[in-house]
């Protein structure tokens, strides 16, 4: 994987074999990237990046200028890879080793973009689930955004507060707003 731009563009990152993760390709990450460089400033964002895996999400953000970000994951590899990597790189990232629906009741911060991107073997429940606790905490801004990676073989358009979705190859993002 690689940071697309930004301070740190075209740094690639080598993450370790032994992580169970399945990183957003550098394809649907830029194209994801310039959706929310047309809506957001992103060095005024502040974002939660939860099932953050390797940290691919985060890092570019980081490396946009985002100031406020916080990664969470239940995996303890995947958090000391992305504090290494945080480390090295002089990123701000502030890393939470937590269950993530635990985290969603347990959060009393607002953001301006939340990326979701559980395993791809999710229910249609749990995404249900994610959506509806984030929404009951008001964990968005005023206009913020609530994005969740997932297989193109799910429909997440029936979901409250859905507002679009966009394909690429066999990931799909969908959005959802506050």
């Amino acid at each position: 994987m690689r940071i697309i731009s930004g301070l740190y563009k075209g740094k690639k990152i080598h993450a370790p074999k032994n992580l169970p993760v399945r990183p957003t390709t550098d394809q649907a990450k830029e194209a994801l990237f310039n959706i929310l460089n047309n809506n957001f400033y992103i060095t005024d964002t502040i974002i939660l990046d939860i099932f953050s895996g390797t940290g691919n999400i985060s890092y570019e953000f980081a490396s946009r200028g985002s100031k406020h970000i916080t990664s969470v994951d239940i995996n303890n590899k995947c958090i000391n890879f992305i504090k290494s990597v945080s480390n090295e790189l002089s990123f701000n990232l502030k890393t939470i080793k937590s269950d993530v629906y635990k985290f969603i009741k347990s959060c009393n911060l607002d953001f301006d973009i939340i990326f979701a991107d559980p395993p791809y073997n999710f229910e249609i429940e749990k995404y249900e689930k994610l959506i509806s606790l984030i929404i009951k905490k008001n964990l968005l801004k005023n206009d913020g955004l609530l994005i969740i990676e997932h297989s193109k073989n799910i429909s997440l358009k029936n979901s409250k507060n859905y507002s679009e979705s966009r394909e690429y190859g066999r990931c799909c993002f969908s959005f959802f707003k506050s």
